[in-house]
């Protein structure tokens, strides 16, 4: 039976094992975006995953959603960005560097005054975090035809400088409610053009930005990330089980490097069509409780369920967060560092990033 431990190729790359660091957002970026010494240090302690993926990063401006998120649209951030993956090499560490677009999730407070943009004028049901705190969420604007097809452009550049910047690949985001999410579900997406209504409409964005990302830097460089029924972030899907089988028909020819499906559940029949029907490779995230405490073992009976079940990698978050060796605790039964406050996710600093003990630190 394969476990977490033993080694896998993705594309190019040669895995020590298939334990993935999931992409976690930590708001320890520069104001503008750009990554910070900081952040090399804490990917470079958790460089014995078989592959990192790096925390959401904003491929335009008025995709940022929230305060000292990452972005990957200027010379600045690909320095930044540099340094990180530089150091994670170092290490011996492989990396992946997630686009994120907010939609709807934004404020002009967070964007340099740009209001955000989504599908549809459907606002967020809830607050979204400020500079000045938490502030109620805006109606976004409806994008256009013109700015659909600008911001599938900007995706394929914040790719090509992904690459540029040291990265292996990148992954896409289409999930968590984010915009690629909110073209898909129709609580979020009431369009009447080619964008909308049917399922072959709603997926269509999502299709037109992986092919772009694809053309720009090799399918074997580029993931898909999913969250099929996923409520984060005021997220309702009614047709699950139409939408998703139908991306995945629409893309398993492309020659993607994977598909990364959100809080996976091998006894579930979406997630055993879609092994049946991705043939590529399947990156797996374990449906592990939430907000509730992590398991003892930082989920790892979850994830070797979804590798006998067909899953080729597992991810993890934050198991990772708290473990910067995560993979030899596991491998030798050696007890998890329980996990900070939860706040420290969000505020910056050492405490609760870079602060997390090694074993031979304890």
């Amino acid at each position: 039976m394969t476990t977490v431990f033993d080694p896998a190729r993705l594309g190019g790359l040669e895995l020590p094992n298939r334990l993935v660091m999931a992409p976690m957002t930590r708001n320890r970026a520069a104001d503008d975006g750009t990554p910070t010494p900081l952040m090399a240090t804490y990917y470079a302690q958790r460089a014995s995953a078989g592959l990192i993926i790096a925390e959401a990063s904003t491929p335009n401006a008025v995709g940022q959603t929230y305060p000292n998120i990452t972005a990957i649209h200027s010379d600045a951030h690909v320095a930044g960005w540099r340094r990180v993956t530089g150091a994670v090499g170092a290490a011996g560490g492989r990396m992946f560097l997630q686009l994120q677009h907010g939609g709807r999730i934004g404020h002009p407070d967070n964007s340099g005054g740009l209001p955000p943009v989504a599908p549809s004028p459907v606002p967020l049901p809830d607050t979204v975090f400020t500079p000045s705190g938490h502030q109620p969420a805006v109606v976004p604007l409806e994008m256009t035809g013109g700015q659909i097809r600008s911001t599938v452009a900007d995706f394929a550049a914040a790719a090509r400088r992904a690459v540029d910047a040291g990265f292996a690949g990148v992954e896409v985001h289409g999930g968590n409610g984010y915009l690629l999410h909110q073209f898909l579900a129709s609580g979020t997406n009431h369009r009447t053009d080619a964008y909308g209504g049917s399922v072959a409409g709603r997926i269509r964005f999502v299709r037109e930005v992986v092919q772009a990302v694809a053309d720009a830097v090799g399918p074997e460089r580029v993931g898909l990330r999913i969250a099929p029924g996923v409520t984060a972030n005021g997220m309702h899907e009614d047709d699950v089980e139409a939408v998703y089988p139908a991306l995945v028909d629409a893309l398993r020819d492309s020659g993607l490097a994977y598909l990364h499906v959100v809080f996976a559940d091998p006894d579930q029949p979406l997630f055993q069509h879609i092994r049946k029907h991705w043939a590529g490779t399947l990156i797996a995230n374990p449906a592990l409780p939430w907000p509730g405490p992590l398991p003892a073992d930082g989920g790892r009976h979850e994830a070797e369920r979804l590798l006998a079940a067909g899953a080729d990698l597992v991810s993890l978050g934050r198991a990772f967060l708290a473990n910067p060796d995560l993979v030899e605790r596991l491998r030798s039964g050696a007890p998890l560092n329980p996990l900070q406050d939860k706040g420290l996710m969000y505020v910056g600093g050492e405490a609760g990033y870079t602060d997390y003990p090694a074993l031979n630190e304890n």
